[in-house]
């Protein structure tokens, strides 16, 4: 379960979308998620669709890729396609036994909600899948630039948001050969109630935290020893500039926002 966990990974390529300046990809990222919260109907959702299979034969990331990462996270979306379709009421009703009522409104939303919420981490993974960390940090340093003026400390920030998201596969690779190790001293992580599981997890806190923290300060130690001190001052060996596909992207993007919010105004 935790090697399906692929958030914060990084596939080198050379697509179009590969190429993409970062920051036309966390803008279109944007769009993309606005887009999906604004779709109300088969139809815009339909549209969403399309351009996320799109974007994934452009990026050539498997769709296998793609859907394994949703694994982690399969529980979460069972239950709330369960909460949606037991808690609407209105429609027409589909099933009534004892105090349950299954309505045609709660399976549309159930699917809707379903749809949103795959599409939803699938989009991010892409931005994730196609954008090595470095690029990401300056991108999204480049578009939190404004708010430098008001003494934000936009590079920190976008540092540190970057450290985490790549050390999320660092810690969860930690974590599974912490699990082999204490698998091979006869600890059971797979069987029990699900009272026992959580308990035996316990032993992996610990050394999962002293890790962690010594990672930490090893990185710390690092930037010191070259000399880190913010972005003040600081020069890159490749400048972000937008080129015509980026902006080609953005013109895509915006037609594409353009076109969900005017089916979701039609009801369409």
């Amino acid at each position: 379960m935790l090697k399906d966990v692929t958030l914060g990974q990084y596939f080198p390529g050379n697509t179009v979308i590969h190429r993409l300046d970062p920051r036309t990809k966390l803008i279109l990222v944007i769009v993309y998620i606005v887009a999906l919260f604004t779709a109300k109907s088969y139809i815009s959702y339909a549209v969403v669709i399309a351009v996320f299979i799109v974007c994934v034969i452009v990026s050539r990331i498997g769709l296998k890729s793609l859907f394994s990462g949703l694994k982690p996270i399969l529980i979460i979306i069972i239950i709330t396609a369960i909460l949606n379709i037991l808690f609407t009421r209105t429609g027409r009703v589909l099933v009534q036994f004892w105090k349950i009522t299954v309505t045609a409104d709660g399976v549309r939303i159930a699917v809707f909600m379903v749809v949103r919420l795959m599409l939803l981490i699938m989009g991010t993974f892409i931005l994730t899948y196609t954008t090595s960390p470095i690029s990401l940090t300056d991108g999204l340093e480049r578009l939190l630039s404004p708010l430098k003026k008001i003494r934000v400390p936009v590079h920190e920030l976008a540092m540190m948001m970057s450290i985490a998201l790549r050390f999320i596969p660092t810690l969860i690779e930690e974590t599974d050969k912490i699990m082999n190790a204490q698998k091979a001293r006869g600890a059971n992580f797979e069987t029990g109630s699900l009272l026992d599981r959580a308990k035996a997890l316990l032993p992996l806190l610990v050394p999962l935290f002293v890790s962690a923290f010594r990672r930490a300060d090893e990185l710390a130690v690092a930037m010191e020893s070259r000399c880190y001190h913010g972005g003040e001052g600081r020069t890159r060996m490749n400048v972000l500039t937008m080129k015509k596909r980026d902006w080609i992207a953005l013109i895509l993007g915006a037609v594409f926002l353009a076109a969900i919010i005017v089916l979701a105004r039609y009801g369409m």
